[in-house]
């Protein structure tokens, strides 16, 4: 009986003992769960702060940058006034640049270029244009047509023009007139040139039928080349009669120009 009371009381002390350990785990657990949810709360708040202050970062600097204007072609002091209209300022680089398009005293080049953005106060770099190139003009006059152009490009210098007249005065292919001057200052020069006298040309007699040799003859002493290539036999033809000849007749010729003869045997 004894033994039985001391059966029942241990029995209740586990049960008393399970009771409290439950008890403790559930404290336990519900303390690890407010845990959490207050570190994921700072969690989501910590985050939020980050994403705001990015985005009012991104803002801010939004709101600070500028459109950069279209400063080609314009004097430093517009180019000055144009940028400080939307709070940018101006450097010029101390070295011109030539272009044969912007004229001397104009901003040729610029950094950053036109339409990308920038913050307000910052410097846009330019540079001014020194006008085309420019070499002193060598005297071309007396020259060949050939050696001008090669004397104008050893020296960087272009042909504006060329025009071209024919008189027996000047020697043929020559420059007899140049603009601008010699040891003036220009990018480009203007050439007049002589083709020389228009050589004489005569419209060539149609032979065929006619003697070779008294045909040969006769141009030869008016200046022409005249050559017999040899002879056909043809039935009917006296022999010595021209059959063929080049040029034919009605083509203008030179005195210059060979002229061939083929007779019959």
């Amino acid at each position: 009986m004894r033994r039985r009371s001391n059966d029942v009381g241990r029995a209740a002390g586990l049960a008393s003992s399970s009771s409290w350990y439950d008890h403790s785990y559930m404290l336990i657990r519900a303390r690890v769960w407010s845990l959490g949810k207050l570190l994921l709360l700072v969690s989501a708040l910590v985050a939020t702060f980050v994403l705001f202050a990015l985005i009012g970062m991104r803002v801010a600097v939004r709101a600070s940058e500028v459109q950069v204007p279209n400063l080609v072609g314009l004097p430093a002091d517009r180019a000055s006034q144009t940028l400080g209209a939307v709070g940018l300022a101006l450097r010029i680089d101390p070295y011109q640049r030539p272009d044969e398009r912007i004229p001397a005293g104009q901003i040729v080049q610029q950094d950053p270029a036109p339409g990308s953005q920038a913050r307000r106060q910052r410097t846009i770099r330019t540079w001014i244009s020194s006008g085309p190139r420019t070499t002193v003009v060598p005297t071309l006059v007396g020259q060949t047509e050939r050696t001008a152009r090669m004397r104008l490009a050893e020296d960087g210098l272009e042909i504006a023009t060329m025009s071209e007249f024919r008189s027996p005065e000047y020697s043929a292919d020559a420059v007899v007139a140049q603009d601008p001057a010699p040891s003036a200052r220009a990018p480009q020069v203007s050439l007049l040139l002589n083709r020389g006298e228009t050589a004489t040309t005569y419209v060539m007699p149609d032979l065929i039928g006619t003697n070779g040799e008294r045909a040969a003859e006769t141009l030869r002493t008016r200046g022409f080349r005249v050559t017999i290539v040899g002879s056909q036999p043809y039935a009917g033809v006296p022999p010595g009669t021209v059959v063929r000849q080049q040029p034919a007749g009605g083509f203008r010729v030179g005195p210059a120009d060979p002229i061939s003869l083929e007779v019959s045997r």
